[in-house]
């Protein structure tokens, strides 16, 4: 497949800066650029692979950094290469169908233009939505809803119950409804307490692999709409994730906290149970969430805080350390 630069801008709705009728046959990395491809500079850290680029065609924010190379100018350079990629990707898009080797119980609602290939268990009351796929040796746990259009990849397990909106993702290895970890202990002996609600997740939401969301011991775990969770991942029981948050590998958040909309976990964050994280927070990667937060602020460190407030701290111990550093100096000199 091949495109002039003219229909790739037209799409991007940006500006062409020199030949709009180069043509051009697929996307790569500005770092291992090809002849006839486009690429993309998003981050500055980058900017040093411009003037040795193969590639045919770049996208970027500022017509000066081309130099006199083809391109296309845009506000956000990253977004229109994830639009460019969209154009040259092939959509595997394969026939619904029912493998005969799945198990499907007769009381399920199976609707229109549904995927379900083999090995996969449906049980009971079960509902799936029109044009939903379900991938091979999933286990899908009876009353459990799931909405249009969703994608449950191959060896993932939902319990019972648990509902799904229209366009949810979930790779594979995921598990959804587990239980929570709950326990009361009494003379060294610890008692199990049932967990008996559910997990409830919005429209737009993708679960990676490997993740746990456990099934809350009263009431519903609920993962809210748009909000995307990386792979290895652990939501607690009746934890309450708003819209739009990034949740990024490793991060775990501990039973009946509460994280508002347009959050940003980094890589391994943890949060203790029973907190509340405001609006549009973003904790860095590593931090120990141990109070609640509140929104529109950054925060990083052990326990965490606001990061101009860790940065300081950060500074202050390495002042501390070259005073350390130079009274040993002059006790070696007395």
């Amino acid at each position: 497949m091949k495109l002039t630069l003219s229909e790739i801008a037209k799409h991007l709705e940006g500006d062409i800066v020199g030949d709009s009728s180069c043509l051009i046959s697929g996307v790569s990395e500005i770092q291992n650029s090809k002849p006839n491809t486009i690429t993309f500079l998003g981050n500055p850290l980058y900017s040093k692979y411009l003037k040795n680029t193969n590639a045919a065609a770049i996208i970027v924010s500022d017509s000066t950094l081309l130099s006199g190379r083809n391109g296309i100018v845009v506000k956000n350079p990253q977004l229109s290469m994830s639009r460019t990629l969209g154009l040259f990707t092939e959509k595997n898009e394969k026939r619904p169908s029912i493998h005969p080797r799945s198990v499907i119980s007769k009381n399920s609602n199976i609707g229109k233009d549904v995927n379900i290939d083999a090995g996969a268990i449906i049980n009971d009351e079960v509902s799936i939505g029109e044009g939903s796929s379900i991938g091979a040796n999933c286990v899908i746990g009876s009353n459990t809803a799931i909405g249009k259009n969703c994608i449950i990849s191959a060896n993932v397990c939902l319990y019972e119950s648990i509902v799904l909106g229209d366009n949810v993702i979930v790779h594979s290895g995921t598990i959804i409804g587990c239980d929570g970890f709950g326990y009361v202990t009494v003379n060294e002996i610890h008692e199990k307490i049932p967990q008996t609600g559910n997990v409830i997740i919005g429209d737009d939401v993708e679960i990676g692999s490997n993740c746990a969301i456990d099934r809350a011991t009263i009431g519903s775990t609920i993962i809210g709409e748009m909000t995307k969770i990386d792979n290895l991942v652990h939501i607690a029981h009746n934890v309450k994730i708003g819209k739009g948050c990034l949740l990024t590998a490793g991060f775990a958040i501990a039973g009946s906290s509460e994280v508002g909309d347009f959050c940003t976990f980094a890589g391994q964050v943890g949060v203790a149970p029973h907190l509340k994280i405001g609006d549009r927070s973003i904790v860095a990667a590593k931090s120990g969430v141990t109070k609640s937060l509140k929104g529109d602020k950054v925060y990083a460190g052990f326990p965490a805080r606001e990061i101009k407030e860790h940065n300081r701290r950060l500074a202050l111990i390495n002042e501390i350390e070259k005073l350390r550093d130079k009274l040993i100096k002059i006790n070696r000199v007395d």
